[in-house]
C-alpha cells in the first residue's frame, strides 16, 4: 500500500512540475522575451551587414585597412592554427555599432512616448479625517460624535 501512495506523489510532483513548466512558459514576459530575442537576432544581421558592406569599406579607405582580412598564422605549414582577429574587430564594432543603434531608438521611443503622454496630475485624495474641535483627536470626517471626548458635533463633515 505504501508502494501505492508514493507512486500517485511521485505522479503529482511530476503534474505539479509539468504544470510550473507550463505556467512559466505562458507568462507573458517569456513570450516577450522570446519575440524580442527573435527579433534581436533579425536585427543584429542587419547591423552587421551595415558594417561588413558600408562602414568597413569606408574605414578601410580612410585607414587603408579592411579588418575582416587580418589574421596571425601561429607556426608553419597547412594544419597550423590561425586566428582571425580581424574578424573579432569587425565582431567588437558590430556589437558597439548595434548598442549604439539601438541606444538612439529607444532614446527615440523614450522622447516620442514622453511628448504623447501628457499625465494629469491625480487630484488630491478627499480627506477621510476631520480634527475635533473639542479635545483635538483625529476622527473620521462623517463622525457626528468624538470617540474619544464624547462631544456632540455641530454637523457631519465639520
Amino acid at each position: 500500500m505504501s508502494k501505492e501512495k508514493n507512486k500517485d506523489k511521485t505522479k503529482d510532483k511530476g503534474k505539479g512540475f509539468i504544470a510550473e513548466f507550463k505556467k512559466f512558459i505562458m507568462r507573458g514576459n517569456v513570450m516577450d522575451m522570446a519575440v524580442g530575442v527573435i527579433v534581436g537576432g533579425a536585427f543584429t544581421s542587419i547591423v552587421t551587414s551595415l558594417n561588413q558592406d558600408l562602414l568597413t569599406p569606408i574605414l578601410g579607405i580612410f585607414g587603408g585597412t579592411d579588418f575582416s582580412g587580418l589574421y596571425l598564422k601561429m607556426g608553419e605549414g597547412e594544419a597550423a592554427p590561425i586566428l582571425y582577429y580581424g574578424n573579432f574587430i569587425t565582431a567588437v564594432i558590430n556589437f558597439l555599432i548595434t548598442a549604439f543603434v539601438i541606444f538612439l531608438l529607444l532614446k527615440g521611443i523614450n522622447a516620442i512616448s514622453s511628448k504623447l503622454s501628457h499625465e494629469e496630475k491625480a487630484a488630491p485624495a478627499a480627506p477621510t479625517t476631520k480634527k475635533c474641535p473639542f479635545c483635538k483627536s483625529e476622527i473620521a470626517i462623517d463622525a457626528t460624535r468624538c470617540p474619544h471626548c464624547t462631544s456632540q458635533l455641530e454637523e457631519a463633515g465639520q
